[in-house]
């Protein structure tokens, strides 16, 4: 085997220089770095037969476990990211759990889930307003819902309302102290950035009267606002007279 030992090989004519001829296998020895200072072209993807290509190379954002790259060649969110969690708040026997500093321009809307239990005493589950981090006790709330109750036997429904107080109701008569008969449910939050509306609150629970086992169940479906046009920095969740444990979930809506 001949060999040519040269700095640079141009072609002898025009710009254009051909290694070997159709057919012909041209071998780069283990070891040898190949620089590209320019442009390559015409290398199909199926000559690629070893490695792993690096997954800032096959689309722009940010790559993770929790992204997937979509057609127009960027990472987004799984399920297109409309809803994302942003944080999760515990408390045990607590006054209050706050879920505070989290609301951005980003969204609109945001889901709160909650699983909370009073500490101590049968006692009302409430909501309060947080603004610049500071929960808001004095009046000016609004809420008003409906209720239904079953025991067995016997079932109702009843009204509330709640006009000039210092809270919103979203569940009453909750089971003292016992984990396993929780009031849960699902809170709907909109506009708590805005200077022009009133933050609004809409709640969907689910509890239980007082005793192990309970001796009736309950559902609500609660509405309220807190009249202000100061924006909405978080949500304290509580008791009317007693303390708190549970887990509360917020997540984001997107805009688009």
């Amino acid at each position: 085997m001949s060999k040519i030992e040269v700095d640079q090989v141009d072609p002898q004519s025009g710009t254009t220089l051909t290694l070997g001829t159709s057919g012909d296998t041209v071998s780069i020895p283990s070891g040898v770095t190949l620089a590209n200072a320019g442009t390559v072209t015409g290398i199909p993807a199926s000559a690629i037969s070893s490695g792993t290509i690096a997954t800032a190379r096959l689309g722009s954002g940010t790559a993770s476990g929790t992204t997937f790259l979509a057609g127009d060649q960027t990472y987004k969110e799984a399920g297109g990211g409309a809803m994302e969690l942003l944080n999760t708040s515990t408390g045990s026997n607590v006054s209050s759990i706050d879920i505070n500093g989290y609301f951005t321009s980003d969204y609109d809307h945001y889901t709160l889930i909650y699983t909370v239990y009073a500490a101590t005493g049968n006692t009302d589950t409430m909501v309060r307003i947080m603004q610049g981090g500071s929960v808001i006790t004095a009046s000016n709330y609004w809420f008003a819902g409906n209720a239904w109750y079953y025991d067995g036997s016997t079932s109702q429904s009843s009204s509330a309302v709640g006009f000039n107080g210092n809270y919103i109701g979203i569940a009453s008569t909750d089971n003292t102290a016992n984990a396993q008969y929780p009031t849960t449910g699902e809170m709907l939050l909109s506009n708590p950035l805005s200077t022009t509306h009133n933050t609004t609150i809409t709640t969907n629970s689910i509890g239980y009267n007082s005793g192990a086992p309970p001796s009736a169940i309950r559902t609500w479906n609660y509405a309220g606002t807190y009249i202000s046009t100061t924006a909405t920095s978080g949500i304290s969740f509580g008791y009317i007279g007693g303390n708190i444990n549970g887990t509360i979930r917020l997540y984001g809506m997107k805009n688009s």
